[in-house]
């Protein structure tokens, strides 16, 4: 979810508009992060032993859902099933009822009913789990003026417990639900822990972020306390009242009881700071486009959240969940929140209940942790979507691709690996594929992004993850941007800004059904997903990377079979203008691979494994070999490198593989003295996993480490090795201080920003000037358009300090902003 409206009240600088640089208050964050590993045990006399080869062996290679193709829909913009709910039971005018069918931010009708009706077009596809945006009770509209919109997307909620009236009801839920079970299909919930709605204003109707360092929480008796020493639940959280925060809470008398479960009316449980910019500190603390966020630090949050999020689990037999805001919320809460949840359905029937988060970023050193200390299963795979658009619509280097299957290490746990990573093109929050497609090349025909749309989904359906269809990419939808213009209606719109999108490989508009399964990219996805189910090592078979082009180019790797047929498959990807030929080693010799898509031709390896392949223009091709993979011809042998003396927080535990042929390496630690526990299992190279180092872990500990490399043929080796921890960094207590650098944003209504940089002059840092046309690139984007950071100098506050402009038109253009 990014913010979707501005936000009501005058609490920010309306989009659009760049504020001047100035020296602002922030927090230097204390140390928050979750610790996967407990407190050091009590000294024994002789440290357990390891665990054998035999037990580390058998560590299961797959956990959970690997084998999902997610359908994302929006129950309001799908179909409509029932006229009589398209004002959830309200009167009266739109800003009362949220309904408004010629208005893109208004509701458009449809609902659970409608979804079900529709249940065999969207298992057409192939589809074995639906994800719904959420469907619990909103708030209806939200903001003033032109402002105003309705909480149609799901993200406003102010009842926990029951169907939002717009979609039906709960009993039209568990329909959805059973019927959907008995078509082989999961259900999951787009759900949601850091926010509520907006309900709570704050004395003085002033919105800026108020900082932990300048305005400590306050005890009930006035002394100040920092709250992130009780974040982990293992200290009693210190008594509060409304006079304990930096902005004090009030809520309207008509709103008092709103919410439900009743808890969340009290205002002591959100965090009362004022609005967040999405950077540092107040990216978890502030709130969220002005919607009231949740203490997620305080226990009673904790708790009731699980007890919420339970009841579905219970009640509905609902199979997972999709995480929103995840990146907004203290790791420590996802640590015992989702530990919880997943306690609790197992207990319930539900062992392989999967939960994916929404951590918003490109970086994999920022997502994977939400796997690895937050002990979600996956997340939203963001890196992937980067890579992948700039790789088949771009035309970006294989490499960057490679990048971030290289990463795949980060996301492995004893109960998680990147097999499970959520893949996606697009979405309801940054745009559809089809727009980007357009967007990076505006010349384009419709045959043309018609290809380049087919390519895009190989990608994603050909390699690691579970692919996410968002509703409507099987018909061609476009768009003109992300958020609103990204949430077009299936059924007949009389949305104005509906009717002018184009819609890839159809002629159709948006003023007629679009429920097609004759559609060309339909079509295209239901054969790809067959593929699949026929080939089942393309849903979740070990992939090694065999080739990677620097530049444009091809970019190929194995799928290899993890069961007892161990076939390998070869899939090659080329995003050039006109074909390329490589050559690269697969996993027997001699053997014959003949093409079962995109190409009926054959190839044999030669005596040294290598085949050369020649892949058509901006398409994938997979061949599969004619037998199984070669039987090694030696034993495998392991080398094991533990972290360096002085170890702290989270580190990479590695190891060398000799020998054996489609290796598999399971790794085990101990801390001190206390139990070994696996860390996880790793099947292609590179051969690592991460660990991390609880804080109270004294220096000095000792750190032991196991590996055990299993090879196809069955047969083991181990290794052992160890280290010591060091002195973790003391955590810093939050202070008032100044940024370094200002965030400059810049909004363009058409969402393009690939020929523009920011041009910057006046009073800066050494080497943060640019001379014309020459300039900074933005490094993001957000709900305010593009940004970059700028440096000021220390002396004072800047003048004018940034302008956007095109880089590489010499003509100056209009500022923005000064």
């Amino acid at each position: 979810m990014i913010p979707r409206w501005p936000a009501p009240r005058t609490r920010r600088i309306p989009r659009g508009r760049t504020p001047r640089p100035a020296r602002v208050a922030a927090l230097t964050a204390a140390a928050l992060a979750a610790a996967l590993l407990p407190p050091l045990a009590a000294r024994a006399a002789t440290p357990p032993a390891p665990p054998s080869d035999a037990r580390l062996a058998a560590e299961p290679a797959r956990h959970d859902d690997t084998r999902e193709q997610f359908y994302f829909v929006m129950p309001d913009r799908f179909a409509n099933g029932d006229t009589s709910n398209d004002r959830g039971g309200l009167t009266g005018s739109r800003l009362a009822t949220g309904y408004d069918p010629t208005d893109k931010g208004f509701y458009q009708g449809g609902d659970l009913k409608g979804l079900t009706n529709r249940l065999d077009y969207i298992k057409g596809l192939g589809t074995t789990a639906i994800w719904m945006a959420p469907i619990f009770r909103n708030q209806p509209v939200q903001g003033t003026g032109s402002n105003a919109s309705a909480g149609y997307h799901g993200y406003w909620i102010t009842d926990f417990t029951r169907v939002d009236p717009h979609f039906g009801t709960n009993k039209d839920l568990a329909n959805l639900i059973s019927k959907a079970h008995a078509k082989g299909m999961k259900v999951f919930f787009d759900v949601i822990t850091n926010h509520t709605a907006d309900v709570i204003d704050y004395q003085g109707k002033s919105y800026d972020y108020l900082s932990k360092g300048a305005f400590p929480y306050l005890t009930k008796d006035g002394r100040p306390f920092d709250d992130a020493d009780h974040a982990d639940g293992t200290k009693a959280f210190p008594a509060v009242s409304t006079a304990s925060f930096p902005r004090t809470p009030t809520v309207p008398a008509a709103k008092k009881n709103i919410k439900v479960p009743s808890w969340l009316n009290d205002p002591t449980m959100y965090h009362n700071r004022g609005n967040s910019t999405y950077a540092g500190e107040n990216a978890t603390y502030g709130d969220f486009s002005g919607l009231d966020d949740l203490w997620t630090e305080r226990p009673e949050v904790v708790k009731g959240m699980e007890r919420i999020y339970e009841r579905w689990v219970r009640d509905f037999g609902v199979d997972g969940f999709r995480i929103d805001t995840v990146k907004h919320v203290n790791m420590e809460f996802w640590t015992q929140w989702a530990t919880a949840l997943d306690k609790y359905a197992a207990a319930h029937g539900r062992r392989n209940f999967f939960m994916f988060g929404e951590v918003y970023s490109a970086d994999t050193s920022i997502t994977s942790p939400y796997v690895t200390q937050g002990r979600l299963d996956a997340t939203l795979d963001f890196p992937f979507q980067d890579a992948a658009r700039q790789y088949a619509s771009q035309g970006g280097s294989a490499r960057r691709l490679a990048s971030v299957f290289a990463d795949d290490y980060k996301y492995t746990t004893d109960k998680a690996n990147a097999y499970e990573q959520v893949t996606f093109l697009g979405n309801h929050d940054m745009g559809r594929i089809g727009h980007f497609l357009e967007q990076d090349d505006p010349k384009a025909t419709d045959a043309e992004l018609l290809k380049k749309d087919e390519f895009a989904n190989e990608l994603m359906f050909l390699s690691r993850g579970n692919p996410v269809v968002y509703y409507g990419d099987e018909q061609g939808f476009t768009g003109s941007g992300g958020d609103k213009d990204a949430r077009q209606t299936m059924f007949a719109s009389k949305v104005a800004d509906y009717l002018k999108d184009v819609e890839i490989g159809t002629s159709r508009t948006h003023a007629s059904d679009s429920y097609d399964t004759h559609a060309p990219l339909y079509e295209q996805i239901r054969a790809l997903s067959k593929l699949r189910k026929d080939n089942p090592a393309l849903t979740d078979g070990v992939q090694t990377e065999r080739y990677a082009a620097d530049g444009a180019g091809v970019y190929a790797f194995s799928r290899t079979s993890t069961g007892k047929d161990r076939t390998e498959y070869v899939v090659a990807f080329n995003n050039a203008g006109e074909s390329r030929t490589a050559t690269f080693a697969t996993g027997s010799a001699n053997m014959s691979f003949r093409g079962i898509h995109g190409t009926s031709a054959a190839v044999t390896s030669g005596a040294d494994t290598k085949v050369t392949l020649t892949v058509p223009a901006r398409s994938a091709v997979v061949l599969k070999a004619a037998g199984p993979l070669d039987r090694p011809t030696s034993k495998p042998t392991i080398t094991l490198k533990a972290p360096d003396t002085g170890a702290t927080g989270t580190v990479d535990v590695s190891a060398g593989v000799g020998g054996g042929g489609l290796d598999r390496v399971v790794f085990a630690a101990q801390v001190g003295d206390g139990p070994w526990r696996t860390l996880g299992s790793a099947d292609h190279a590179p051969y690592k996993v991460t660990q991390a180092i609880a804080k109270d872990v004294p220096a000095g500990t000792p750190l032991r480490y196991k590996a055990v490399v299993i090879d196809s043929a069955g047969r083991v080796a181990s290794a052992t090795a160890q280290s010591t921890t060091g002195t973790p960094p003391p955590a810093q207590v939050p202070t008032a201080s100044s940024r370094d650098y200002a965030v400059v944003h810049y909004k363009r209504t058409d969402g393009a920003y690939t020929d523009w940089g920011l041009y910057a002059w006046g009073d800066l840092a050494d080497g943060e000037a640019t001379t014309w046309p020459n300039s900074h690139p933005f490094t993001g984007r957000d709900a305010y358009g593009a940004f970059a950071y700028v440096k000021p100098t220390a002396r004072r506050r800047p003048g004018r300090t940034a302008t956007p402009s095109p880089a590489a038109t010499p003509t100056a253009p209009s500022p923005t902003s000064s």
